[in-house]
Order: C-alpha cells, then sequence, then structure tokens
C-alpha cells in the first residue's frame, strides 16, 4: 500500500485476479497485460508492480461486458456457453491441433461438445457414442478426427484439397518419434553447415543487436505501449518516423554483409514472396525431404516445412494472415509496437518448429485412442466413400461398409470468404501438388453475388445428397455456418432434409482484423 493505492506483485495480482474472475488467471495473464499496455508497470524491472485498482477498471471493462453488447447486437438467443470463452489458447490449440495454421477452421471444443455424452439446457440429447462413426466432408485441417480420436470414434473426412488431406492424416497418423527426430537432426545439421557459408547468420545477429538497441531506446516496453493504448501519442505517424530513422542502418548492414535482399525473377508465390537467401535455404531443405525413404516421415517433415515457410513469407507480421505487399526491409510493426524486420533465414522456424511438433505428437499419443481415422481427397459431392476408403484403408472399410456411418460434423466453406487452395499457395508451389481451386465450393475469387449464393447452396445440397448414402438411418447432420444470406433453409430442401434445431454461437477468436460482433450457426439436420 502506498499513498493508500494498493499494488501487488505479479503472483500476488494473478492470486487476487483469480478469485475476483472466479476462474485461474496466471502470472503470465498479468504480465501480458502489462507488455501489451493494458495496465501500467509499476516499480522496477526486478520487482514488477500492478495497481489493484486498474486491474478491476481492466477486468471490468470486458468480464461480462461483451456478452452484453454482443447479445444486444445478436439477439439473446445467443449461446455463450458455446463461446468457451473460459478456455486458453493453448487448451484451443492443444497437442496436434496447432500442427499448422489453417484459416476457418473450428476449436476442437465445439466438436466435443456435440460428439461427447453430456446433456444441458441447450442440448438434450446424444448424437454418438464410442465406436460410432462420423464423416466430415469439409475436411479442412482434421479438427474433427482429432476429436473422433480422442472420444474412441471412427472418422472419414473428405477434402477437395491434396494439402489439407496431408496436414489431417498427418495429425491422426502413427509416427515413429524416434525415426523423426534423427531425420529432423540430420537436415538441421546440413541446414547450419549450408547456412556457414554464407554470412546470414552473422548478418542477421548484427541487425537484431542494432534493433535491441534502437527499441529500447525509442520504443520503451511497457511505456510505450501504454501511452499508445490510452490515446497519449500517434503511434503510426511516430513509428515511420523512427523507421526511416532506422533504414540508413539496415542499409549499411546490407551492404557490409552483401546480403542480396530480391530474388532476381518473380514467376511464383514463392518467388515473390521470400527473401532470395530465405529462397535459396527452402529449397536446399526441400531437395533433403525429397530423399527420405519412409513415407510417413516424409509426410510429417513436409508440413513442418511448409508450417516453417508460411512463418518465413516477406511481409509485416501484422499482415501475415492477409498478404498485401513484401517487405524487404525494416519497418515499424503495429502490431508489436517497435521496428521489426522481415526473415532472412528460416532456421530458427525450422528448429522451433520441429521441436514443438514431437512435442505435440508425444501429448496426443498419451490420449489417442485405437480407432480409425482418415482424410480422403476428393470432391465430396460425388466420391464413392466406401470405394474410395478400400483403396486406402481395406480394414477401415469392412468397419464402415458394415455400419455405416452415424452422421456428419462439419463446417462447410462460407461463401465468398476465403480462397482454400490460395492460403497455402506457397506449399503448392513448393510440393508441386496439383490445384483444384474450380472445384472449392463458395470461394472468395467467386464473390457473394446472386450467382454465387445459388451456386453456394446448389453445391452444399449436393454434398449432402452424396453423403447420405453412406449414412445410417436417421442420422445426424451438424453444420457449422454463418448464414447471413439465409441459404441453410434451401440447402436443406435440395437435400431433401429438415433443419430440427439450431444453436447460435459467438466466435470470439478470429484470425482477421475485424473484431466486431460475430456468430455462427450449427445447423442440426434430418433427412425427411
Amino acid at each position: 500500500m502506498a499513498n493508500g493505492v494498493e499494488l501487488l506483485d505479479i503472483k500476488r495480482a494473478s492470486e487476487w485476479a483469480s478469485r475476483y474472475l472466479n476462474k485461474n488467471v496466471t502470472a503470465s495473464n498479468v504480465a501480458y497485460l502489462i507488455q501489451y499496455g493494458r495496465v501500467k508497470k509499476y516499480g522496477s524491472n526486478s520487482n514488477t508492480l500492478v495497481k489493484k485498482q486498474e486491474l478491476i477498471e481492466y477486468y471490468k471493462s470486458y468480464n461480462g461486458r461483451r456478452e452484453r453488447l454482443w447479445k444486444n447486437q445478436l439477439g439473446n438467443d445467443l449461446n455463450w456457453a458455446l463461446s468457451f470463452d473460459n478456455y486458453k489458447e493453448a487448451e484451443t490449440t492443444k497437442h496436434v491441433h496447432r500442427l499448422h495454421p489453417y484459416k476457418g477452421k473450428f476449436i476442437p471444443q465445439l466438436v466435443e461438445y456435440f460428439f461427447d455424452s453430456h446433456t444441458d439446457k441447450f442440448k438434450r440429447d446424444t448424437c454418438f457414442k464410442k465406436g460410432d462413426i462420423v464423416l466430415d466432408p469439409f475436411c479442412g485441417s482434421g479438427t474433427a478426427l482429432v476429436q473422433a480420436n480422442e472420444l474412441g470414434m471412427h472418422a472419414i473426412g473428405l477434402d477437395i484439397s491434396t494439402f489439407n488431406s496431408l496436414i489431417s492424416n498427418v495429425k491422426v497418423g502413427k509416427h515413429d518419434l524416434s525415426k523423426l527426430h534423427d531425420e529432423i537432426k540430420i537436415i538441421t545439421v546440413k541446414l547450419k553447415r549450408f547456412l556457414a557459408d554464407c554470412h546470414i547468420v552473422e548478418f542477421e545477429n548484427k541487425l537484431l543487436a542494432k534493433l535491441f538497441e534502437f527499441n529500447n531506446k525509442y520504443f520503451p516496453s511497457p511505456e510505450y505501449k501504454y501511452k499508445v493504448k490510452n490515446g497519449m501519442m500517434d503511434s503510426f505517424k511516430y513509428g515511420a518516423e523512427k523507421a526511416k530513422q532506422f533504414l540508413p542502418i539496415f542499409l549499411e548492414l546490407v551492404r557490409e554483409y552483401d546480403i542480396q535482399v530480391k530474388n532476381g525473377k518473380i514467376n511464383s508465390f514463392l518467388d515473390k514472396w521470400y527473401l532470395k537467401n530465405v529462397r535459396d535455404e527452402i529449397d536446399f531443405v526441400f531437395e533433403l525431404v525429397k530423399k527420405i525413404k519412409d513415407e510417413k516421415i516424409k509426410e510429417v517433415i513436409s508440413v513442418i516445412l511448409s508450417r516453417t515457410i508460411r512463418s518465413c513469407r516477406a511481409t509485416t507480421h501484422a499482415d501475415l494472415a492477409t498478404l498485401k505487399e513484401p517487405v524487404t526491409q525494416t519497418y515499424y510493426c503495429a502490431k508489436h509496437g517497435k521496428i521489426c524486420k522481415p526473415l532472412f533465414s528460416i532456421l530458427n522456424w525450422w528448429e522451433r518448429y520441429s521441436v514443438d511438433t514431437i512435442n505435440r505428437f508425444r501429448q496426443f499419443e498419451r490420449i489417442k485412442t485405437d480407432t480409425c481415422q482418415i482424410c480422403l481427397t476428393g470432391d465430396a459431392r460425388r466420391i464413392d466413400i466406401f470405394e474410395a476408403l478400400k483403396k486406402k484403408n481395406e480394414d477401415f472399410n469392412k468397419i464402415a461398409s458394415k455400419q455405416k456411418i452415424k452422421g456428419i460434423f462439419s463446417s462447410p466453406p462460407y461463401v465468398g470468404l476465403i480462397n482454400y487452395h490460395e492460403q497455402h499457395a506457397y506449399a503448392y508451389d513448393l510440393f508441386g501438388y496439383k490445384r483444384q481451386d474450380d472445384l472449392e465450393i463458395g470461394p472468395l475469387f467467386k464473390g457473394q453475388g446472386k450467382e454465387a449464393r445459388e451456386s453456394y447452396i446448389q453445391g452444399i445440397a449436393d454434398v449432402l445428397n452424396n453423403c447420405k448414402r453412406f449414412l445410417i438411418k436417421d442420422s445426424d447432420i451438424f453444420l457449422v455456418a454463418n448464414d447471413k444470406y439465409g441459404m441453410y433453409p434451401f440447402i436443406a430442401k435440395k437435400a431433401d432434409m429438415e433443419i430440427v434445431k439450431q444453436y447460435k454461437r459467438p466466435v470470439l477468436n478470429r484470425t482477421e482484423k475485424d473484431k466486431s460482433a460475430y456468430a455462427e450457426t450449427i445447423f442440426h439436420l434430418k433427412a425427411k
């Protein structure tokens, strides 16, 4: 207590906040608030303190307030329990769910809510049990498949994208982690030798030291972010001035170490969005990956490489999800509130994601069940599921042919929102997979006009009509969608189904910059 103001250290602040909010608030959670300027830092670096009153004001500003505001905008039928706002990011991206980024995926807790055996005031009946087979005809990155495994269910996924199928099957596959570790180590050693022949590591270390010194002077943390958060300074004007001030330092280092920043040619996505040295490293590692004899190991390492190069695109941190223009020099980063740089080497991310991948497989192994999951590559409007399954996994096909599929849980693409192949253009470029953009249902490039919506309605209905052939009678179909155009009643009619129930949930954790109130509906359908 100082001058009537109660100051708390990080540990005491987390304990107090846990009691105040009636949920676990870690010291890291409090440190995050300080780091990003939500509350002001007091004391010294060795004894960081916060004001209890500032924490109260911060928590009051959002605790329950967002729920009230969103219900005012979206309606009182909004099921806030399905927001899963009490889960930390580490829980919504648990184990293999974060093996690779993917736009538009639902969180595992949503799948689990409808798969497991619990009931509540919204979910009155259970539709699935252990041993059932569930189908996701828009498999994406395999969230439904992974959760089916956790809960002791079999699952089949369908996806038009070869790369999506790769991600999904790697997640649910069985892997020799010792062998995987050895293969990764071989590639890492060779990559480091490759880098030893150039000056890129030395250049980056020198650049990082200069940035550290400059940012500490002109963007002191957390004071700078606190001032920006509270409207005490124009961050973009100030940031632009300081970026211009630092640029000569960067250019001098580029000359000193003879760094080639730009590619001489721009014939592909990889040429356009990667600096010269990064592009060379990608090609070097990919040549090593192609020589791996074990196909399962090769697939896992391909996913690690893809995740790595996604993080190394020459763009600002704020524009990583939606690329604008290539960045080839230092810049003011609105996301981090300081001067940042593009990536000049893949080594750091390659090592980080390699370790992370193995750790996530180990975490998943502890809870995996002895059930079957697979993602089949094909057009869900036409594919013969059991015939395709027979070619990939005859044992699983025998189970599926005998008991058929219990139901569907899927999140179809939203009309005119995402180009599903284009979001992984770097992977298609590198691995040479065939793109089938023309077979996507409701892609961004077709827009959201009347023709696009009619095509979307027909496409989703065609998928349902095709998949019905492989379902048991009285099956349950759950589709997660933001139906702002009211298309799903028409889809249900074309598929000769009826919507028996709807669950409206708020979507809190979106990758897009638009953080306005947003909801999606889980439609429960049954065949007539």
